[in-house]
């Protein structure tokens, strides 16, 4: 039996996945935030909190990096940990210090800190010659209105250090940069009390579909699992709107998106212990990389893996915490495709109508779960607003997402927002 370091994490689908699959795996976790209310507000999916499990809940300031080490480090010689982790990206680069400091497996806390800096990602990948887009990185407004105008509109406005999706906004002139810019100034902190910096990323708009390449890295190998299809929506933000794996393509496709996103595994040096997604666009002049994560997809494409091909990306992310060779053997699960589709919000308001019990028993249905109603309502701007979602499986071939895009028809059908 391992024991666990877990450092915060979200309170979505991966909060439970990752404390489930350290119990299956027979290890136990001790749990570690500055704010445990955090993970109180939302009542858990199921009918136990993910935290029960834990053998110690514990607060510290995680967010103070530097007090931060020799607290786990008091910690550690009274628990012995086997491994540090979490699900959270605004604390990826956090475990990887610990790990470091500790002595623990994990990558190289420099890889990982440049993979969760969307400015200091596109600066690696150029330097080692991995296609991306023409992009510009600035603080000041007379900087940014410069570069922008170099680059050429339509062109993509990004935050250098969020993530899903917030504040990443397409804009087609100088007007709407200074709204995307203005509304950046405004938002100093993120959801977990960090102060975010100031910088801006601005990336030309790349044509094509976008997809991602599920990756597991151990022993400075890197093995590709699956390539995944995104569908995005919600313009000028670009909200994720539904996932397929295995993605749609070609096998040309393919295998060109999965030596992109190797190449840049490579450029930032994610090639030991780690779980990783890495967004590519497959564009009329070649895949261009979009963004590189260190840790496993969210949007439950995890689970779409796991139904497909019957890998655990959530387990394989436990295993390379602890040095240890995660299982990526396939088994045939019946099904050929899997899709989800997400329900986003295109106003504000209350949810007065939302039914979906009627697909629960529909074939190929593998999930269903949606807000109820009386909810308060946001006109969606990132993936955080989403009502719910629907997921299927297709045992015959690539037909998932048709039919949870028909069975989101139907729940749209009965959506009533006031």
């Amino acid at each position: 039996m391992a024991h666990l370091l877990v450092v915060e994490s979200w309170v979505g689908s991966m909060s439970r996945l990752l404390p489930r699959a350290i119990r299956e795996g027979g290890h136990e976790f001790t749990f570690l935030t500055r704010d445990l209310h955090h993970y109180l507000r939302s009542a858990p999916e199921g009918t136990a909190h993910p935290l029960l499990g834990a053998r110690n809940v514990l607060t510290a300031d995680t967010n103070d990096t530097e007090a931060l080490l020799p607290e786990v480090e008091r910690l550690h010689a009274v628990f012995g940990f086997d491994g540090a982790i979490t699900s959270c990206d605004y604390y990826l680069p956090t475990v990887a210090r610990i790990a470091g400091h500790l002595g623990l497996p994990g990558s190289r806390p420099e890889a990982v800190e440049n993979a969760c800096r969307k400015d200091a990602t596109r600066r690696v990948l150029s330097d080692a010659g991995v296609p991306g887009p023409r992009f510009a990185v600035h603080e000041e407004w007379a900087d940014i209105a410069r570069a922008a105008r170099e680059i050429g509109y339509p062109l993509v406005v990004k935050p250098v250090d969020l993530c899903a999706g917030m504040y990443v906004r397409r804009v087609d002139d100088e007007d709407q940069l200074a709204a995307a810019f203005a509304g950046l100034a405004d938002f100093p902190v993120n959801a977990r009390g960090q102060r975010r910096a100031p910088t801006v990323l601005l990336e030309e708009l790349l044509d094509g579909p976008e997809v991602s390449v599920e990756t597991v890295s151990h022993g400075g190998a890197v093995h590709v699992v699956g390539v995944t299809d995104k569908s995005v929506g919600g313009a000028p933000a670009f909200i994720e709107t539904g996932h397929m794996f295995p993605a749609a393509l070609t096998a040309g496709d393919t295998e060109a998106a999965e030596q992109t996103a190797l190449s840049a595994l490579k450029a930032l040096g994610l090639v030991d212990g780690v779980v990783a997604h890495t967004e590519v666009k497959l564009t009329s002049a070649g895949p261009r990389v979009v963004e590189v994560n260190s840790r496993p997809a969210g949007n439950r494409i995890t689970e779409l893996v796991r139904h497909v091909t019957a890998i655990d990306l959530a387990a394989a992310c436990v295993d390379a915490s602890l040095g240890r060779a995660p299982d990526l053997r396939r088994t045939d699960t019946g099904l050929r495709s899997a899709a989800i589709g997400f329900l986003v919000p295109e106003r504000t308001g209350t949810l007065a109508s939302l039914d979906g019990d009627p697909l629960r028993d529909a074939p190929g249905v593998l999930e269903v779960q949606l807000a109820e109603p009386g909810r308060q309502v946001k006109a969606a701007g990132s993936n955080n607003e989403y009502l719910g979602h629907v997921m299927a499986g297709d045992p015959d071939g690539a037909g998932a997402r048709e039919r949870v895009e028909a069975l989101l028809a139907e729940v749209r059908s009965g959506l009533v927002i006031r």
